[in-house]
């Protein structure tokens, strides 16, 4: 399985060493707004009737998508 790489990150601890506060860099905080914002739409959209793939398929070939 491949590993995850952790994102680059330095954090704020108080006098006993808890983690207070957080530092990313700005490329990594923009893609977990990105990945926050895909997860709130796929949320709102759960209630949603499904397509199937292959009704998916037979529209897009009848648009000459595909």
């Amino acid at each position: 399985m491949p590993k995850v790489k952790e994102p680059e990150a330095t954090y704020i601890v108080d006098r006993k060493g808890n983690k207070k506060a957080v530092v990313l860099p700005i490329e990594t905080y923009d893609k977990l707004l990105e990945d926050l914002k895909d997860l709130s739409v796929v949320s709102s959209r759960k209630e949603e009737s499904r397509i199937s793939w292959g009704e998916i398929k037979k529209r897009l070939k009848k648009d000459n998508r595909i």
